[in-house]
């Protein structure tokens, strides 16, 4: 019985983790997909709010034009018809802002080279396969979580370092590997390991890293929670009992 009993606690152990994980693929498909609509809706409110700053000031001007040197007429009017359609349509249509090259990323300020690794990242997702774009979406809440903690780091602390050497160099680098991999070679095995899977694992090792960092990172402002919390558990939740 006792061996039945192991299979069957490692059997449920395996669903457990099995569910877990499908669990942890959802969360980050549905958050970077929400993260991708709200980048795409703060684009397109800027654009709107462009716009209507631009009409605006084409109105203005017409209406001291006609206010103060001559009437502006049909045909006035018409011409400063036809030049809010030329901007709305030239602001509509103009082309959105390329992802940072690889370059960029390595002369970037450590304290925006999270978002411009998301940026390169989101940029690289639709040539990934389907399990590394889930992991590209989980490494991008990932960063968006390291960002803030690099508020107070200078380009000489070692971790400022250690932040730049894996976002902006080794992971660029490593998705740029595999896109350098022929698409009819990516599924084949090779040493007993296919490159889509290379990525996968190696993707989830940079995952866990960036999540590690952030924790270091973070680590002072922990300790001085921690620490607040027992200062004020002693002083009032102590001073209340003895009451």
């Amino acid at each position: 019985m006792s061996e039945v009993d192991d299979v069957i606690a490692q059997a449920r152990a395996s669903w457990a983790r099995i569910a877990t994980d499908g669990r942890d693929t959802a969360r980050g498909a549905i958050r970077g997909h929400s993260r991708r609509m709200k980048r795409g809706a703060t684009t397109l409110g800027r654009r709107v709010a462009l716009i209507a700053a631009a009409n605006a000031v084409l109105l203005l001007v017409a209406a001291i034009v006609g206010a103060t040197l001559f009437p502006l007429g049909i045909f006035g009017a018409l011409a400063v018809l036809l030049m809010m359609v030329a901007v709305t349509l030239a602001i509509a249509l103009a082309p959105v802002a390329k992802p940072p090259t690889e370059a960029k990323l390595r002369e970037a300020d450590i304290k925006v080279l999270p978002a411009r690794t998301e940026r390169w990242l989101e940029a690289q997702r639709p040539a990934l396969p389907a399990p590394a774009r889930t992991l590209v979406d989980r490494i991008g809440l990932q960063l968006e979580a390291l960002s803030p903690q690099l508020a107070g780091l200078g380009e000489g602390d070692e971790a400022a370092y250690e932040v730049r050497r894996l976002i902006g160099e080794q992971l660029p680098a490593f998705v740029t590997d595999y896109a350098r991999v022929p698409p009819t070679l990516r599924a084949t095995p090779r040493n007993g390991k296919t490159p889509d899977a290379e990525l996968v694992d190696g993707l989830k090792l940079i995952e866990q890293e960036i999540a590690e960092m952030t924790q270091r990172l973070a680590q002072t402002d922990l300790d001085a929670l921690a620490t607040r919390g027992r200062f004020l558990e002693m002083k009032y939740k102590d001073d209340g009992s003895e009451r």
